[in-house]
This record gives structure tokens, C-alpha cells and sequence, in this order.
């Protein structure tokens, strides 16, 4: 069977590679000019299994409301005249409904294990180097307030088996030195030893070359235009290429990869997606003194900020923003930013070349992403992972190009159709 691909981030390039593998012939197509350029280009860096929590919980709306009118707040929502935004809105509140969250957790969280598995035996069988660790990930808290909110959500974790330990500001610093300055401003933490880290850009872009190599065509700079239905089938997607001529492209089935994209054009077709862009921000820094650099992950929960060792570089990313489409820098979050990493890390990296970047995480509000077959009947949607694209990528592609083979996929999972 063919089967066209709509994207090239994480997403769609492990779909394509594990549909390859399926037997399936296999044609990417993406408007950037190469694979991982977009969301998948610079993000946080953690394959952070341990932490498949919903931004949805019973806590978040009067988070959200103390934050509503800060330009700095870890997560901000930014009113606009778009439906779309407030639509999304409303089912984040009744996603933030008690009886919910659980439900949510556990499907963001097997999905996450059955990807770490997938990834793991990828990097055994493929030899691709991304710079990863696996030596787990500290979140340290601030206050005992910040703290004491955590274990709710922790407690929901660990009755699914995840391995979240308790530890003090001591322990904290025993586990990675670099925070011993913090040591008197942090109540404590919790360490999942089991997660990971890792350069997502590096592992799309060489397992797109692998899969081009085993046949897969990938068709860069072409901009998809619109999917053409009949018969309750679509029958060709419309794309652009880089030489600005229109031209229709067929298979026998199609996967919207598209992120926050995905709903422009499922809605023409009248299939509802429910992704809102939530932009995140990163920043990459080089390491000048490798003493004072963590070689740990770590996550400062008050903040909602993460720091990640990629080879000489640490990578900060975090914050989010409800705000529509664009990807401009908010100077004063870029500020923050390096305030927040001075703060933590005053000697160990070069601030003067700090390098910034945002990207468009596609966020569905139960942070359960959307996989699986749509009403349309060979049109197919891996869309919805939000801050877990790299978390779950792996997974979502391999359990995608069993349901599109006919299998039944092994993780425990709400798929579609």
C-alpha cells in the first residue's frame, strides 16, 4: 500500500519509517527544507516518561487566573478573537474535572512507556547517536507549597507504577552538585531515574536518512495545499512544490502529522481535531565551565522550566503561551530566561551567545494526543502530543503503522476508529 506522510517533524518521520518497515511504499511530504525543522527543531530534550502529567488538573484554573496578566508566567493564555482558541478553552476546563485527570495520566502515560521501549530498541538496532542520557530527571521545588501540590498528581503516577522518589535538598545536590548553590532556596524534589534525554532534532534527521535509504521519498519545500475527498476516501492531496506549481499527489492512505497545523485542514473536511498551538520557547547555551554544568536533567517546577546536557551545550526550554500561531520571540520571556538560568548556573555557561528559539506545540486540552483513523476511511491523524512529542514519538509512529498494517497496537491507548 502507499501512504503519504504529511509532515516531518518526530512525528511523522517515525511514522514513515515504521510503515516502511511494514512494507508499506512511503512518501513524505513537508513545506520546510528538511525533516525536524519546525517543533521538533530545538525543544527541551527530555523524554521525560515519568512526567505524562495533564496540564489539565483540578489545579491549573486558578493557576491560570493568578497568571492570566503576566508577561513572564510559566503558562499564559492570551484572549483573542478566535473561536477555535476559546472552543479549546472549555474543554480544558472540563478536562480539569477530578474524575478525569486519572484517565488522562494513564493513557499519556502508557503510550509514553510503550515510545521510551520503542526508542530504546531503535538506538540498539540503528545505532543512531543523539547525544542521549539515561541517567533520570530531578524536579526540584522552591517552596512547600509548590511541593505539596505535586504529590497529588505524583500519587496518581506511582499507583501506574512510575518509579517518582522523594528526595531532599541533600540528596538532591548528592544526585548532581551543579545545584549546590540552589541548595537553601529548594524544600525538595523527586527523581525519576528511569527517564531519559536526548536531542530530538539530531535522532529525526538521521532516521530520516535511514529511511530514505530503505525507500522512503520525502518531498521537501512542498506545502500542502488541501486533501482532496470523494466517496468517503480521500483521493490526492493538492501540494505546492518549491517551484510554485500546483500538483496533485496520491496514495492509498494519508497521515496528517502536521502539529498544530492539523486542524486547518481537517476542518474543510468537516473531521474535528481539538489541537491549539501552545508555544514554547527554548534556549540553547555553551558550556564554559564544565564543573559548575549539571549533567543531570533537571526541572525547576516553579518556573515550568527545564535544563538539558546535549553534548558541550545545555538546552533551557519551557513556558508556554495560548496565543495563536506565531512563533515571534516575547523579549521579555527571552529576559526571563536568562535571568532564571544566571540565577542557577551564574559560571558555567556563555551568556553572551545565547541562542533562542520557539516552536508551536500542538496541545489537545486533555493532553491526550489524537492517533488513529479518521470517519474518512484511509485518512489517518498522529497529531496532539504537546511538550511529549519527543517523549512519545517513537511509540505513536510504530503503534500508527500497526493500525494502518490491520494490527492491534500494543500500548493501552485510546486510538481513533
Amino acid at each position: 500500500m502507499r501512504v503519504m506522510v504529511l509532515g516531518s517533524g518526530i512525528i511523522g518521520v517515525c511514522t514513515a519509517w515504521w510503515l516502511r518497515q511494514a512494507g508499506h511504499d512511503v512518501v513524505v511530504i513537508d513545506r520546510a527544507a528538511g525533516p525536524a525543522l519546525e517543533t521538533s527543531r530545538a525543544n527541551g530534550g527530555q523524554i521525560s516518561v515519568s512526567h505524562s502529567e495533564p496540564w489539565a488538573t483540578s489545579q491549573a484554573p486558578l493557576q491560570l487566573m493568578r497568571w492570566l496578566f503576566r508577561d513572564d508566567a510559566p503558562l499564559r493564555f492570551t484572549p483573542r478573537l478566535d473561536m477555535r482558541q476559546w472552543a479549546w478553552g472549555l474543554k480544558f476546563l472540563r478536562e480539569c474535572l477530578p474524575g478525569r485527570v486519572p484517565a488522562n495520566a494513564r493513557a499519556m502515560l502508557r503510550l509514553a512507556e510503550y515510545s521510551r521501549a520503542t526508542l530504546q530498541a531503535m538506538r540498539r538496532e540503528l545505532g543512531i547517536e543523539y547525544q542521549h542520557t539515561e541517567t533520570g530527571i530531578i524536579t526540584f521545588y522552591r517552596d512547600q507549597a509548590g511541593f505539596d501540590a505535586s504529590q497529588e498528581m505524583a500519587g496518581v503516577l506511582r499507583d501506574f507504577g512510575v518509579d517518582k522518589r522523594v528526595v531532599t535538598p541533600d540528596e538532591i545536590v548528592a544526585l548532581e552538585p551543579a545545584l549546590a548553590p540552589m541548595r537553601e532556596r529548594m524544600v525538595g524534589g523527586d527523581y525519576t531515574p528511569d527517564d531519559e534525554t536526548g536531542d530530538a532534532y539530531l535522532f529525526t534527521t538521521e532516521l530520516a536518512e535511514k529511511a530514505s535509504r530503505e525507500g522512503v521519498e520525502f518531498r521537501f519545500g512542498t506545502r500542502l495545499a488541501r486533501l482532496l475527498p470523494q466517496g468517503g476516501n480521500i483521493v490526492g492531496a493538492e501540494v505546492i512544490g518549491d517551484d510554485g506549481l500546483y500538483q496533485i499527489v496520491s496514495a492509498d492512505a494519508y497521515v496528517a502529522a502536521l502539529g498544530s497545523y492539523t486542524p486547518h485542514f481537517m476542518a474543510p473536511l468537516g473531521i474535528a481535531c481539538p489541537v491549539y498551538p501552545a508555544k514554547g520557547y527554548s534556549a540553547t547555551f555553551d558550556i564554559v565551565d564544565e564543573d559548575a554544568a549539571p549533567s543531570l536533567s533537571l526541572t525547576d517546577n516553579a518556573n515550568r522550566t527545564v535544563y538539558t546536557r546535549l553534548g558541550n551545550s545545555l538546552r533551557m526550554a519551557g513556558t508556554a503561551e495560548l496565543a495563536g500561531y506565531s512563533r515571534g520571540l516575547n523579549t521579555i520571556r527571552c529576559d526571563n530566561m536568562l535571568r532564571q538560568a544566571r540565577e542557577i548556573f551564574p559560571t558555567a555557561l556563555d551568556f553572551d551567545n545565547v541562542r533562542f528559539w520557539s516552536g508551536l506545540r500542538p496541545a489537545t486540552p486533555s493532553s491526550v494526543p489524537v492517533i488513529g483513523r479518521t470517519k474518512i476511511r484511509n485518512l489517518y491523524l498522529n497529531t496532539g502530543h504537546g511538550a511529549l512529542g519527543w517523549t512519545m514519538g517513537a511509540g505513536s509512529g510504530r503503534a500508527l503503522a500497526d493500525l494502518i498494517s490491520g494490527r492491534q497496537p500494543e500500548p493501552e491507548f485510546p486510538f481513533l476508529g
